[in-house]
């Protein structure tokens, strides 16, 4: 025979994977270290990478960056933020309206048909991958990369050489953010913090980039 506390305990093992599967994503942006240790170059390059494309998007889509990061930490995924403010300067929809709707579908393909949002010639990789039903990283990735490329700020070869060496679209902003200060090849820069011989910190300083000032340093970038 079996007690009612055996009952109790199977029955919360049975439903904590699925309290644990229906609870969200909370992407948490408290970093206790934020300003550059020369003892330990890589430890604060974490918060540099997140607070560079931070910057990089506020400055993009002209939203505060305090909302950017609000959204972020009460669960909307990088990707996600990426593809509705993309979207919404296509559209002209608010970009919270656009992810109230992709979290009550199943993909961004059928928001964008919902809203019937038209695309420019030069979308046609991200409508393409859309169609395809690509993911949200796919998705975020290929709008990176055509905002690097139309401004100027990477070429395609380097964007492809990066990709290829696993850059994710942190390392891509904060590369193009050096390169331009330092005038230096993004991929090379990229390539000395992937093999350990510098830290984005490092090059930060070495640029003439204070880590203080990063929205300052990102504002400027876009004004040339």
């Amino acid at each position: 025979m079996f007690s009612k506390n055996f009952f109790l305990i199977l029955i919360s093992l049975l439903l904590f994977p699925l309290m644990a599967t229906g609870a969200p994503t909370i992407t948490c942006h408290c970093f206790t270290d934020r300003s550059y240790d020369a003892a330990h170059p890589a430890k604060t390059d974490p918060y540099f990478l997140v607070t560079t494309q931070n910057s990089f998007f506020a400055a993009l889509f002209v939203v505060d960056k305090t909302t950017v990061v609000i959204k972020k930490q009460s669960g909307t995924s990088n990707d996600d933020l990426w593809i509705a403010y993309w979207l919404a300067s296509r559209s002209g929809i608010s970009a919270d309206i656009l992810l109230r709707q992709r979290s009550e579908v199943a993909s961004w393909r059928e928001v964008v048909a919902g809203q019937r949002i038209s695309f420019k010639k030069d979308d046609a990789g991200f409508q393409h991958e859309l169609q395809n039903e690509a993911s949200s990283p796919v998705l975020a990735q290929i709008i990176v990369d055509t905002v690097l490329l139309k401004r100027r700020l990477l070429t395609a070869g380097e964007i492809a050489a990066m990709r290829t060496e696993f850059a994710g679209n942190q390392e891509m902003i904060i590369a193009a953010l050096i390169a331009n200060n330092y005038h230096k090849s993004a991929v090379d820069l990229y390539r000395k913090v992937i093999k350990g011989d510098r830290s984005w910190g490092m090059l930060l300083l070495e640029a003439n980039i204070n880590p203080a000032r990063l929205q300052h340093e990102v504002d400027r970038m876009f004004e040339k």
